[in-house]
C-alpha cells in the first residue's frame, strides 16, 4: 500500500519527578537532603532515510508517544533520561502542524531530521533546593509534561525528471525500458496508482532519478481523479517530460490532451507551468505519430521528440536531451 499523506498525534515523554529524601545513616547526625532530580522524557524525532518509500508504516499507527523519564531517588541519585523516539520517513516528506497549518520541517535529504515534540524536563529533587538558609527543604518538582501536537506528513516525491501525460500515454512502459523498474503496465486507464521512481544510468559517472507520475485528467487541479495527490509529486521534479500518444484509447484529440495537461499544471501552480519541459510523441510505431510530432512542434514552438518504448526508437535521443537539460539547469543554479 502506497501512502503519501497521513495525520498522526505525537507526544514527548513526561519528565520524571524529583525526590524528597533525607540521609538516614548511622554516625551521620543531622543528615541533609539527598533527593535526586528526575530524568528528562524522550523526544519524538522525525528523520528522513533512504530506503523508506512511503508513509504506509504510519497509516495504522496514529499515536506516537516517547517514554517517560525515571523518577529521582534518595542518596542523590538522578532519574534516568528516556531514549528519544525516532520515526523514519522518506526524503521529500513535509511536516505540517495540523492545528497551526505551518511547516515544521521539509525533510528533503537523507538524514534530515526535526525534533517534532520535545520531552518534558525532569523535576528537581529537594537536594537542588538546599541553600545556606534552607538546609532541610521538603519540596521537589514534578516532571514536566512532554510536548504534544498533531502533525500532517505529506510526501512529495523528489526526482530529477518527472514523466507526465494522460493515462496510458506510455509513462510506465518508458520507465521500464530506461531503468530496472517494473511498474504495473496494462491496457486500461490509471494502471499507475502512485509514483514509481528509478535511476536512469547514462554512463559510469552520470545518472538521474526519473519518476513516473500517475496520469492526469481534466479537472485534476480541483482534485478530479485524485488530481491533488498526483500533482503534488510533480512539484518536486526538476524537469518534466511530457508524453503525448497519437491514438488515445478514449478517442480524444492528442493536441487537446497536451493543452489540457499544461492547463492543469498552471492552474495548480503557476510555477509548474514555467518548469522546463521536454515534449515527446510516444508510441511512434502507431499511425499518425509523425504528423502529431509536426503539429506539436508548430503549436508549441519547441523541439518535439519521437520515441517508442516498444521498438526503442528515439530513446537514446531522449536520454541525451534530458541529460543536456539537467546540465543546463544545474549550471543556471550554480550561477
Amino acid at each position: 500500500m502506497f501512502v503519501d499523506r497521513v495525520q498522526i498525534e505525537i507526544q514527548g515523554g513526561r519528565g520524571g519527578n524529583g525526590c524528597v529524601s533525607f540521609r538516614r545513616e548511622k554516625y551521620v547526625p543531622h543528615g541533609g537532603p539527598d533527593g535526586g532530580d528526575g530524568g528528562d522524557g524522550g523526544s519524538v524525532i522525525i528523520r528522513a532515510e533512504n530506503g523508506v518509500n512511503n508513509l504506509s508504516a504510519l497509516a495504522h499507527h496514529k499515536r506516537w508517544k516517547a517514554d517517560s523519564g525515571s523518577h529521582g531517588s534518595g542518596y542523590g541519585r538522578y532519574g534516568k533520561g528516556a531514549k528519544d523516539m525516532t520515526i523514519l520517513v522518506p526524503p521529500g516528506t513535509i511536516i505540517y502542524d495540523a492545528k497551526g497549518g505551518f511547516v515544521l520541517k521539509d525533510l528533503t535529504s537523507d538524514g534530515d531530521s526535526v525534533v517534532a515534540a520535545r520531552g518534558g524536563r525532569g523535576g528537581r529533587g529537594n537536594l537542588s533546593f538546599k541553600t545556606s538558609v534552607n538546609r532541610a527543604p521538603r519540596e521537589a518538582e514534578p516532571g514536566g509534561e512532554g510536548e504534544r501536537r498533531d502533525i500532517i506528513l505529506e510526501l512529495k516525491v523528489i526526482a530529477d525528471v518527472g514523466l507526465i501525460g494522460k493515462p496510458n500515454a506510455g509513462k510506465s512502459t518508458l520507465l521500464s525500458r530506461l531503468t530496472r523498474a517494473r511498474p504495473e503496465i496494462a491496457d486500461y486507464p490509471f494502471t499507475t496508482k502512485h509514483p514509481n521512481l528509478a535511476i536512469v544510468t547514462l554512463d559510469q559517472d552520470r545518472s538521474f532519478v526519473m519518476a513516473d507520475i500517475p496520469g492526469l485528467i481534466e479537472g485534476a487541479h480541483h482534485g478530479a481523479g485524485l488530481g491533488h495527490e498526483f500533482l503534488r509529486h510533480i512539484e518536486r521534479a526538476g524537469i518534466l517530460v511530457h508524453l503525448v500518444e497519437p491514438l488515445p484509447m478514449d478517442g480524444s484529440d492528442p493536441l487537446t490532451n497536451y493543452r489540457t495537461i499544461r492547463d492543469e499544471l498552471t492552474q495548480y501552480d503557476e510555477k509548474l507551468g514555467q518548469r522546463p519541459e521536454i515534449v515527446a510523441v510516444t508510441k511512434s510505431e502507431l499511425p499518425g505519430a509523425s504528423d502529431l510530432q509536426a503539429v506539436l512542434a508548430e503549436t508549441t514552438g519547441k523541439e518535439v521528440l519521437l520515441i517508442s518504448s516498444v521498438t526503442g526508437e528515439g530513446l537514446n535521443v531522449l536520454t541525451r536531451t534530458i541529460a543536456a537539460a539537467l546540465a543546463e539547469q544545474k549550471a543556471a543554479v550554480a550561477s
